[in-house]
């Protein structure tokens, strides 16, 4: 009695490989005009790719241009899709990968509200000066401290004040720029 054979393999029967899912910095430049940013945002919703985090803000008042600063995250394939996506929107001047450049500054400014009296306040505040955050509000019963750097450094200093009594954060999203005398 024969064995049964299987059948040679085809790309159709071949289980899918995982690819990995990776985060990118993008910096776009932009004409600051209404609907510019409902685009942008519009083009990553309409292809079902997510935004982790998102700052614009006005760069050249005289040439009326804003800089878009966007995380996201998705395979190679896909973050190369959304450049080539974002580089033919018409108001788009200027799209830069900044994580493939791999020659760029990223930092992050956060607001974090805590209230706790006694020990846990001491504790917060020996954290806040590790951290190098500020104390921009104080009352007896609760702090707002200021930090500024890399998401990671703010996610850790908001999981710390977890326990001491964290009661809100407030983040402005990444800003990002390249290294070096040249523009994007």
């Amino acid at each position: 009695m024969n064995a049964p054979t299987t059948p040679p393999l085809s790309p159709y029967t071949t289980p899918p490989q995982q690819k990995k899912i990776v985060s990118h910095t993008l910096s776009v430049l932009v004409d600051n005009e209404p609907g510019v940013l409902a685009r942008v945002v519009g083009m990553f919703s309409g292809r079902g790719y997510n935004i982790d985090s998102l700052t614009v803000a006005e760069v050249a008042h005289a040439e009326h241009l804003s800089r878009i600063t966007i995380v996201t995250s998705g395979t190679l394939d896909a973050i190369e899709q959304v450049v080539l996506q974002l580089d033919r929107l018409v108001p788009v001047h200027n799209v830069t990968d900044l994580t493939l450049q791999g020659k760029s500054v990223e930092r992050e400014l956060a607001m974090i509200k805590v209230a706790g009296r006694g020990e846990a306040r001491q504790e917060a505040l020996q954290l806040a000066d590790a951290f190098r955050a500020r104390v921009i509000d104080a009352s007896t019963a609760s702090f707002v401290f200021e930090i500024t750097g890399a998401a990671s450094k703010i996610d850790h200093f908001v999981d710390l004040m977890r326990p001491l009594g964290l009661v809100e954060v407030s983040r402005t999203g990444v800003a990002a720029i390249t290294r070096g005398p040249d523009k994007m």
